[in-house]
């Protein structure tokens, strides 16, 4: 019996990873159209811009977590942990402007990354989740 609860555990350990991950891609793509819109339609968007990382920076926490939840890869763990690290790094290019003016054009080359490894994540993650019991799942 412990042993089914442990596996179900698993299960739901990598399931929460995946929805985590797509939740995190989805708001990823949602920050770049607020500041689209901040910068083509109205700056008092920036407002929105800003707010809305409050939303999702702690997903990749939350994915941290479910890594050992889910007895992931070791991947899944450093890559979340990645994608974290992104996230303080575009907080450190929006707020040290005033310093080192360049840093601020790093902040859209900085989120391109962070896209980049949010779907990489995002792609490995469903696929480790549901792959064929015939091909050697765990």
């Amino acid at each position: 019996m412990e042993k089914k609860d442990e596996s179900s555990r698993f299960r739901i350990g990598r399931i929460s990873f995946a929805l985590l991950s797509s939740l995190l891609v989805c708001c990823i793509v949602a920050q770049v159209f607020l500041a689209g819109l901040a910068v083509f339609v109205n700056p008092s968007n920036w407002a929105f811009h800003e707010g809305f990382v409050h939303f999702f920076e702690i997903i990749p926490v939350l994915m941290v977590v479910m890594s050992f939840v889910g007895k992931l890869p070791r991947w899944a763990l450093w890559q979340s942990l990645g994608i974290f690290g992104l996230i303080f790094v575009m907080y450190f290019t929006a707020n040290i402007t005033s310093v080192l003016p360049w840093a601020a054009a790093a902040h859209p080359v900085i989120a391109i990354m962070l896209f980049w490894l949010s779907v990489t994540v995002h792609k490995s993650a469903w696929r480790m989740t549901f792959k064929s019991k015939q091909v050697g799942s765990v």
